[in-house]
């Protein structure tokens, strides 16, 4: 059994931020993979399905990003799940917009939500880097961050989902490269 947590904040208003891609990534594989209903668990929302051979939890924290550690470890706990069965899809600065990496440990780099995971549980867990560019000066981050996708963005962002989505069974069976590559090939112009 995996978990796969998607990083974002709660309500409506937020929906379509870039720091919500983690939500998105969740939510599109939850849809094309037919994962069963939304339950309230976790200080979250947990869906169940399979991905290929193996049992997928998704789950979205409801803690907001700066508190998301809390309900990924309770998740953890409950289910007595290891670090090395933890995934979680998140925005990235440093990444070309739409652009998709996978990298095991490591650092927050400044996001609150990786942050928060790892004071609860450690850095050494799977991340799905969604590649949101950078502003290109320091001092706009969050605003950036914090700003819905231009409209223009909004056939990228669904082929970027949708790829992720289609090629999830890589990621299901820890093939992270031919994940990455095959997510790749699907963006090509």
């Amino acid at each position: 059994m995996q978990l796969w947590v998607g990083l974002g904040n709660p309500g409506p208003q937020y929906a379509m931020q870039r720091h919500n891609v983690g939500f998105m990534a969740v939510d599109t594989i939850a849809d094309v993979h037919g994962f069963g209903p939304v339950q309230k668990k976790f200080l979250g929302w947990l869906q169940e399905g399979r991905i290929g051979s193996e049992k997928i939890l998704l789950l979205k924290p409801a803690t907001f990003m700066n508190e998301s550690g809390r309900s990924v470890g309770e998740a953890m706990r409950f289910y007595k799940l290891d670090l090395s069965d933890l995934t979680v899809f998140h925005d990235e600065l440093d990444i070309a917009p739409f652009k998709v990496k996978v990298k095991q440990g490591g650092g927050h780099a400044g996001h609150n939500g990786l942050r928060s995971i790892a004071q609860h549980l450690g850095p050494d867990f799977r991340r799905v880097r969604l590649g949101i560019g950078h502003p290109g000066h320091k001092d706009r981050v969050t605003g950036y961050v914090l700003g819905n996708y231009a409209k223009a963005e909004i056939d990228p962002l669904s082929d970027m989902l949708g790829a992720v989505a289609a090629e999830a069974d890589r990621l299901a069976a820890g093939d992270d490269t031919r994940f990455m590559n095959d997510v790749a090939l699907r963006l090509q112009d």
